[in-house]
């Protein structure tokens, strides 16, 4: 009896043996022809913009004598340096510590990632998963390992997936098939599509796969894309280009759990993949740790359909989503320093604020008569009478402001013929063409806004002298005005702007370049009201600015800031609504065509102030500034 059963048992054994093999290699043929295309933004320089870190082998990170083992629940307590596989199997308190601080990364990481895997190759982990109540349902997942997060949430070691569905009860059937769906994941959620869905990018069959620049969050396409929750993060994630491609080297993950756990050890490991450190800076868990893992059919049926890229242009620009980029980096920037040095920054932020309210108070806002422009004013009373005329005049000042939208409008075709429709006369917009070109295009857009605001300034300059002098004037008429010295203005400016820009592109010139910014911040009513050469305007507007440099920059800043003010309402759109993008920038234009009025109002009182005490100033024969005539209509 006894015997009999042995032999049974080894029969059985027989025949599972080569079922399970065949099993094993219908899953790695399966992983093999839908191994993804990773492409990569590319990094042209070392330390600079661009992604460094390539998906990894694990397996260069252990016995490394630059990474330790430590824990429990302390990142001070030492158990390895240089620690093998087997030695993360079944801890769950501890944590692997790579060479370097997460909150101040600099270049550490960065040098040490390319000197870890200048001998290996780029590696994904696939893993075919069934959940039990979803019959004839299967998963292949591929998990990519990044050695450092450098986004908003800078930590140590990431973890990111892509998963395709299939109708299939085992890969052999799979084999026969295509996927029926896909899933990139982004931060804690996933977007999916459809195969054959026209987002879905292929090459030979193979999925390809755009993570972002950082956070390596994966997406469909090259673009800026936004998000404003935990599932699409918080931030923006750039996948725009050039790119580096990649064929990443697939490991396979045995389909049987004991079989897995032996031969890959880390896969028991339920600790966190990097330094130990607050809130979100702390390293991730593995995949093991992750709902998908045990419950991938489950997890897609909480795909979203879409993410959302920020607009290349828009009849009234990109304020709200440019803004809401940048705040959202600078804002985590902030709570890095705060977290690594909180009562030095706490004391910084409250000295800012004391300073502004002290500021507030000791202003003089009254009295705000804002005819008789030509006479001295206080910092508050300039932007009090802005503030009066501004309200008094409302039809004029916003008839002024609206030569905002056709410009906003020419600027939006020329984004989008240049960004996507100069193939049909042979100009390349793919590959390091397109980082040329798309820097061409921010400058031309930014020059002619600047232009734009120039012209308001002009035009406001010129509306309110006639109304002080008791003559009525509308829109056109005051640009009419304008435009007969636009043969000035247009060279003073572009020489003024050009020399900024250099200077300030070089970093270490920045404070002249904001120093030249002020001292020609009075460009536009020189050039309207005293009609000089442009290298005399230049001189001019400096010589007004000449001892008020500081009392002048600050009143620009109180008037940018009312210019923010849309940007600042669609950003925060932006966290609190579900709004389309382009709906939102709306929003923010229509507040800036509205505050870029009182912002040339604040610039034309600032001028009639500056110019009043100059001239009422004491001065030596050598010093009296040749006779210039106020113009009037």
């Amino acid at each position: 009896m006894i015997r009999r059963a042995l032999l049974a048992a080894a029969a059985a054994a027989l025949t599972v043996a080569p079922a399970a093999a065949a099993q094993t290699a219908d899953e790695t043929a399966l992983a093999e022809r839908y191994a993804p295309v990773v492409r990569l933004v590319e990094q042209e320089e070392e330390c600079g913009p661009g992604e460094p870190y390539e998906p990894i082998d694990v397996d260069l990170l252990f016995d490394e004598p630059t990474v330790a083992l430590r824990g429990p629940w302390n990142a001070f307590d030492l158990l390895e340096i240089g620690p093998a596989a087997e030695d993360l199997r079944g801890r769950y308190e501890h944590h692997l510590d790579f060479p370097g601080d997460a909150l101040d990364p600099r270049c550490d990481y960065e040098r040490w990632s390319r000197r870890l895997t200048e001998d290996g190759e780029p590696a994904v982990y696939a893993n075919v998963a069934t959940e039990e109540g979803y019959p004839g349902r299967l998963a292949l997942q591929y998990w990519l390992f990044y050695v450092f997060n450098d986004w908003n949430n800078l930590h140590e070691g990431d973890w990111e997936m892509i998963q395709l569905v299939f109708e299939a009860g085992d890969a052999a059937e799979a084999l026969a098939e295509e996927p029926v769906l896909v899933g990139y994941s982004q931060h804690e959620g996933a977007e999916s599509a459809e195969w054959g869905d026209e987002k879905l990018e292929l090459v030979d069959g193979r999925p390809v796969v755009y993570p972002a620049a950082g956070s390596h969050a994966n997406f469909y396409g090259d673009a800026l894309h936004i998000g404003s929750s935990a599932e699409e993060g918080v931030g923006c994630d750039d996948t725009r280009g050039p790119h580096v491609e990649l064929h990443p080297r697939v490991v396979m993950v045995p389909g049987d759990p004991e079989e897995a756990a032996e031969e890959i050890p880390w896969l028991a490991f339920e600790g966190r993949w990097g330094e130990l450190q607050q809130a979100f800076y702390n390293g991730p868990t593995g995949p093991n740790m992750k709902g998908q893992w045990t419950e991938p059919i489950s997890w897609a049926e909480d795909w979203r359909s879409r993410s959302y890229a920020v607009p290349t242009g828009g009849a009234l620009g990109t304020g709200a989503t440019d803004f809401f980029c940048t705040a959202v980096g600078t804002g985590s920037m902030a709570l890095v320093r705060l977290l690594r040095n909180p009562p030095v920054t706490l004391l910084l932020l409250a000295l800012l604020a004391a300073v502004v309210i002290w500021a507030a108070a000791r202003a003089t806002w009254t009295p705000s008569a804002p005819l008789r422009v030509a006479r001295r004013r206080s910092w508050g009373q300039t932007l009090a009478a802005s503030g009066r005329m501004y309200v008094a005049h409302a039809p004029l000042f916003l008839g002024i402001g609206l030569l905002l939208l056709p410009l906003g409008a020419a600027i939006m075709l020329f984004q989008a013929l240049a960004l996507g429709g100069l193939g049909f006369v042979g100009v390349d917009t793919s590959g390091e063409a397109a980082g040329a070109l798309a820097l061409l295009v921010v400058v031309i857009g930014a020059t002619l806004t600047l232009l734009g605001v120039t012209l308001v300034q002009a035009a406001t300059a010129r509306a309110l002298v006639e109304l002080d002098a008791g003559r009525s004037i509308g829109p056109v008429r005051a640009y009419r005005l304008a435009f007969d010295d636009v043969h000035t203005l247009l060279p003073a400016l572009g020489f003024a702007v050009g020399v900024v820009v250099l200077l300030g592109a070089t970093g270490v010139l920045l404070p002249v370049a904001a120093w030249l910014a002020v001292r020609w911040s009075l460009l536009a009513p020189v050039v309207e009201l005293e009609r000089p050469s442009p290298l005399v305007a230049l001189r001019r507007s400096g010589e007004l600015v000449r001892g008020r440099w500081l009392r002048v920059g600050t009143l620009a800043l109180a008037a940018a800031a009312a210019l923010a003010l849309g940007s600042v309402l669609g950003a925060l759109l932006i966290l609190v609504t579900a709004a389309p993008l382009p709906l939102l920038n709306v929003v923010a234009g229509i507040v800036y065509v509205l505050t870029i009025p009182f912002v040339a109002l604040v610039t034309a009182y600032v001028y009639f102030d500056a110019r009043t005490r100059a001239e009422l100033a004491p001065r030596t024969p050598d010093e009296l500034p040749a006779e210039i005539e106020l113009r009037t209509g």
